[in-house]
């Protein structure tokens, strides 16, 4: 009787201007640049514009349970914005926002300081002087193309950087841009065993 290999699932803090795919397109690099793993999959995809925790997978029903949207996996942004976010705009991010592809499912939205140990950005985000910058933590249970940029801009805030921090139970911790960790074999199981 054979024994099935381990799973493995890789947490990679995603660099800004980085593709989700391993071969470069246009102006943007291809994961193939920073991390050299053959047969591991993404599990979600971030922009290129965006930074932060991208998984990747070997195994194709971890790479669904954390994808599909239906499994509602919550997903955490440290999202820096244009504008100061006033109680109205933080609760229309709560109730759900309308979008040209219909409302989003209700969020949580905080304001939050700059996170601690944030590294700086290549290149830097664009600075006005004449407008002020707040941070706020969004976290969202679908995925629509470009939703979180699409959703603070419906309430009035530009988002000028964005960091997802989280993804269900992992989370970018300390890993540095272009640095990446795998996941124990316990809490891939656990992921696999969610209803």
């Amino acid at each position: 009787m054979s024994v099935a290999p381990p799973v493995r699932l890789i947490c990679l803090n995603k660099p800004y201007g980085v593709l989700s795919q391993f071969t470069p397109e246009g102006r943007w690099r291809g994961l193939k640049d920073i991390i050299e793993m053959p047969g591991v999959y993404v599990a979600g995809r971030l922009d290129a514009d965006s930074e932060g925790l991208l998984l990747l997978t070997d195994n194709g029903a971890l790479q669904a349970r954390i994808a599909d949207p239906r499994y509602k996996m919550e997903k955490i942004y440290w999202v820096q914005v244009e504008g100061e976010p006033d109680a109205h705009a933080l609760d229309a991010l709560r109730l759900g926002v309308a979008l040209n592809d219909g409302i989003t499912r209700p969020a949580r939205a905080r304001l939050i300081d700059e996170p601690p140990g944030l590294w700086p950005r290549t290149p830097p985000i664009r600075v006005r002087q004449s407008k002020p910058s707040a941070w706020i933590e969004l976290s969202i249970q679908e995925g629509r193309n470009r939703q979180v940029r699409r959703m603070t801009a419906a309430v009035g805030l530009p988002t000028l950087r964005l960091i997802r921090a989280a993804i269900g139970p992992y989370s970018l911790e300390t890993l540095a841009p272009g640095q990446w960790r795998q996941a124990s074999a316990a809490d891939c199981q656990a992921t696999l065993q969610q209803p």
